[in-house]
C-alpha cells in the first residue's frame, strides 16, 4: 500500500511539474521578436500579408517582428530554414498551397513532409482562381467550353496556367468534365493576359485579384470562379457550384506554421492571437482590399483543409499522368 502511494505520488508530483513548467513556458513566451519566413520576393501579395498579419500578432503578444524574405525552389528554401531552427514558436513560416499541397505531388524527393514536419496556426487570406477567355471570344461559359471540347476531341482548347497548383487544377476540371485541353504552362500571368487578348490562347487560369483590372476594362472576360459563392466585386460571374460542377471548389491560399515539436502551450497562444487578429474588421478589410477573403480554418481545421486538398491533388496527378520532376 505505502509502496502504491509512493509511486501515485511520484506520478503526481511529475504531472504537477509539467503542468507548471507549461504554463510558465506560454507565460514567458514571446521572450524575443517573432522571425517570420516568407517564399517571396519582398512586395509580393504574399509578403505583403506576412507583414500584415505578422506586425500585429507580435503586437499583440507584446513584441516585434523581423520579416525575412527567403524566396526560390518553390519555397523549399524557407521551409528548410525553418526546419533548421528550434521549435519553440518564435519562428513562423509563411506558406501557401504551393509548398504545402503541391510541392508533394510535383518536386521529386522533396526534402520536408508538410502533413509532418510543420504545424498550422491559421489560415490566413483565400483568393478564388478565375477562368478567363478573351473579350471577342466565342466562349461565353464553362458549358461553351464542355461543348466545345466534347464536339472536337481531336482540336483541344489552350488552357493556360503559370503555376503547378493552376495545372492540376486545370486537370481536375477536365477529369471532371470528361474534357481534353492542351494545358501551356507560363512564367506569369501577364504573358497569359497578353497572349488571350491578341487571341493566342483560348483559356487562361489565374488568380482573380491580378485579372480584375482587366476583366473591368473589358480587355478579358470571365467565364467561371472558383470559390464557394460568387465574388461580391464580380456578381455576375457564375461559379463553377452555378455551372453544374458542385465538387469543383478552388483557392490560393496563405497560412502560418510553426516546426511540428512546438509546445502546445505556445502554439495554443500563437493560434488564439492570430485568429484574434484576422477576424478583426481591420484584418478582413485588409484581405478584401486584395480581392481575397479571410481563410476560415486553424488548427486542426487547417491540417485536416490541407490534407484533404493533398490527397486531391495526388489523386488528380496520377489520372492525368503527372510525374514529380
Amino acid at each position: 500500500m505505502l509502496k502504491r502511494n509512493l509511486i501515485f505520488g511520484a506520478a503526481l508530483s511529475i504531472a504537477m511539474a509539467i503542468s507548471v513548467g507549461a504554463l510558465a513556458q506560454e507565460k514567458e513566451f514571446p521572450s524575443r521578436p517573432l522571425r517570420i519566413f516568407v517564399p517571396f520576393t519582398a512586395g509580393s501579395g504574399s509578403d505583403t500579408t506576412a507583414r500584415f498579419f505578422g506586425d500585429r500578432l507580435a503586437k499583440q503578444l507584446g513584441q516585434n517582428a523581423v520579416i525575412e524574405n527567403k524566396p526560390g525552389a518553390s519555397g523549399i528554401i524557407s521551409v528548410q530554414a525553418l526546419l533548421a531552427l528550434p521549435a519553440d514558436g518564435h519562428t513562423i513560416l509563411l506558406a501557401s498551397n504551393s509548398p504545402i499541397s503541391v510541392n508533394p505531388v510535383s518536386i521529386k524527393n522533396l526534402p520536408y513532409n508538410p502533413m509532418t514536419d510543420l504545424t498550422p496556426l491559421a489560415g490566413l487570406s483565400r483568393n478564388m482562381n478565375v477562368w478567363v477567355v478573351s473579350a471577342n471570344s466565342k466562349l461565353n461559359s464553362l458549358k461553351d467550353v464542355v461543348e466545345y471540347a466534347k464536339h472536337n476531341p481531336t482540336k483541344p482548347l489552350s488552357l493556360a496556367n503559370y503555376s503547378a497548383g493552376y495545372r492540376l487544377s486545370g486537370e481536375w476540371f477536365s477529369n471532371m468534365a470528361g474534357i481534353k485541353f492542351n494545358h501551356i504552362t507560363y512564367k506569369g500571368g501577364a504573358q497569359i493576359f497578353t497572349d488571350l487578348m491578341g487571341d493566342q490562347l483560348d483559356v487562361g487560369i489565374a488568380d482573380l485579384g491580378g485579372a480584375a483590372s482587366l476583366i473591368k476594362a473589358g480587355k478579358l472576360k470571365a467565364i467561371a470562379v472558383s470559390g464557394e459563392k460568387r465574388h461580391p466585386d464580380f456578381p455576375t460571374v457564375p461559379t463553377f457550384i452555378d455551372s453544374g460542377f458542385p465538387d469543383f471548389v478552388n483557392y490560393s491560399w496563405t497560412s502560418f506554421y510553426v516546426k511540428a515539436g512546438t509546445p502546445e502551450a505556445i502554439k495554443k497562444k500563437l493560434t488564439e492571437a492570430l485568429v484574434k487578429v484576422r477576424d478583426t474588421r481591420e484584418g478582413n478589410d485588409y484581405n478584401r482590399a486584395s480581392g481575397a477573403e479571410s481563410m476560415p480554418y486553424f488548427g486542426e481545421s487547417m491540417q485536416k483543409f490541407q490534407q484533404d486538398e493533398l490527397e486531391r491533388f495526388t489523386r488528380i496527378a496520377k489520372l492525368a499522368g503527372i510525374q514529380p520532376e
